[in-house]
Protein backbone atom coordinates (compact mmCIF):
# COMPACT_ATOMS: atom_id res chain seq x y z
CA UNK A 1 0.00 0.00 0.00
CA UNK A 2 1.73 3.35 -1.02
CA UNK A 3 0.44 6.20 0.95
CA UNK A 4 1.54 10.09 0.43
CA UNK A 5 2.60 12.04 3.46
CA UNK A 6 2.79 15.24 3.64
CA UNK A 7 0.32 18.69 3.34
CA UNK A 8 -1.54 20.59 0.35
CA UNK A 9 -1.78 24.46 0.68
CA UNK A 10 -3.68 26.07 -1.52
CA UNK A 11 -2.55 29.98 -1.84
CA UNK A 12 -5.45 32.78 -0.88
CA UNK A 13 -5.01 33.92 -4.38
CA UNK A 14 -6.38 31.17 -5.78
CA UNK A 15 -9.27 31.90 -3.21
CA UNK A 16 -9.27 34.95 -4.40
CA UNK A 17 -9.44 33.66 -8.47
CA UNK A 18 -12.35 31.32 -7.62
CA UNK A 19 -14.93 33.98 -5.52
CA UNK A 20 -14.16 36.23 -8.38
CA UNK A 21 -14.65 34.64 -11.51
CA UNK A 22 -17.94 32.48 -10.12
CA UNK A 23 -19.28 36.25 -9.01
CA UNK A 24 -18.65 37.29 -12.51
CA UNK A 25 -20.40 34.33 -13.82
CA UNK A 26 -23.49 34.41 -11.50
CA UNK A 27 -26.22 36.20 -13.62
CA UNK A 28 -27.24 39.59 -12.50
CA UNK A 29 -23.87 40.62 -11.33
CA UNK A 30 -22.88 43.54 -13.33
CA UNK A 31 -19.96 43.86 -12.53
CA UNK A 32 -17.20 43.51 -9.34
CA UNK A 33 -17.31 46.79 -7.47
CA UNK A 34 -13.97 48.50 -7.02
CA UNK A 35 -12.69 51.31 -5.08
CA UNK A 36 -14.24 53.81 -6.48
CA UNK A 37 -14.76 56.53 -3.92
CA UNK A 38 -15.00 53.66 -1.46
CA UNK A 39 -12.07 53.03 0.74
CA UNK A 40 -12.99 49.71 2.87
CA UNK A 41 -13.31 48.41 -0.82
CA UNK A 42 -10.14 45.86 -2.07
CA UNK A 43 -9.53 47.69 -5.02
CA UNK A 44 -11.15 44.37 -7.34
CA UNK A 45 -14.24 44.09 -4.83
CA UNK A 46 -12.96 40.47 -3.52
CA UNK A 47 -11.69 39.80 -0.04
CA UNK A 48 -10.45 36.57 1.14
CA UNK A 49 -9.17 35.96 4.81
CA UNK A 50 -8.16 32.29 5.33
CA UNK A 51 -8.40 31.84 9.37
CA UNK A 52 -6.67 27.63 9.97
CA UNK A 53 -9.12 26.10 8.05
CA UNK A 54 -12.13 28.29 7.17
CA UNK A 55 -12.25 30.56 5.13
CA UNK A 56 -14.52 33.95 5.15
CA UNK A 57 -15.20 36.08 1.84
CA UNK A 58 -16.36 40.10 1.44
CA UNK A 59 -17.66 40.37 -2.01
CA UNK A 60 -18.73 43.89 -3.34
CA UNK A 61 -20.93 43.69 -6.45
CA UNK A 62 -22.61 46.05 -8.97
CA UNK A 63 -26.07 43.84 -10.27
CA UNK A 64 -28.13 45.12 -13.13
CA UNK A 65 -30.92 47.28 -12.57
CA UNK A 66 -33.51 45.12 -13.73
CA UNK A 67 -32.18 42.91 -10.89
CA UNK A 68 -34.18 41.15 -7.33
CA UNK A 69 -30.88 42.01 -5.49
CA UNK A 70 -31.20 40.15 -2.82
CA UNK A 71 -31.68 37.24 -5.30
CA UNK A 72 -28.62 38.27 -6.96
CA UNK A 73 -26.87 38.15 -3.78
CA UNK A 74 -28.13 34.72 -2.42
CA UNK A 75 -26.97 33.00 -5.49
CA UNK A 76 -23.44 34.61 -5.66
CA UNK A 77 -23.07 33.41 -1.64
CA UNK A 78 -24.47 29.82 -2.49
CA UNK A 79 -22.18 29.53 -5.70
CA UNK A 80 -19.06 30.56 -4.52
CA UNK A 81 -19.31 28.56 -1.59
CA UNK A 82 -20.01 25.54 -3.44
CA UNK A 83 -17.12 26.92 -5.70
CA UNK A 84 -14.19 26.70 -3.09
CA UNK A 85 -15.85 23.65 -1.09
CA UNK A 86 -16.13 21.92 -3.86
CA UNK A 87 -12.51 22.76 -5.52
CA UNK A 88 -10.30 23.18 -2.90
CA UNK A 89 -12.34 21.06 0.19
CA UNK A 90 -11.95 23.93 2.79
CA UNK A 91 -14.66 24.88 4.69
CA UNK A 92 -16.29 28.38 3.87
CA UNK A 93 -17.50 29.92 7.12
CA UNK A 94 -19.18 32.68 5.15
CA UNK A 95 -19.24 35.05 2.10
CA UNK A 96 -20.80 38.34 3.23
CA UNK A 97 -22.09 40.51 -0.08
CA UNK A 98 -21.78 44.06 -0.45
CA UNK A 99 -24.11 45.85 -2.92
CA UNK A 100 -22.42 49.24 -3.36
CA UNK A 101 -24.24 50.87 -6.58
CA UNK A 102 -26.93 49.35 -8.65
CA UNK A 103 -25.88 49.38 -13.01
CA UNK A 104 -28.39 50.99 -14.71
CA UNK A 105 -27.05 50.70 -18.22
CA UNK A 106 -27.10 47.15 -18.13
Amino acid sequence: MNETSGKTTIAPSVLHTIAKLTTLATPGVSRLSGREGLSNVPEDGVKVEVNGDTIEVDIYIIPGSEENVRLVAQSVQKRVMRAITEMVGMEVARVDIHVTDIDLEA
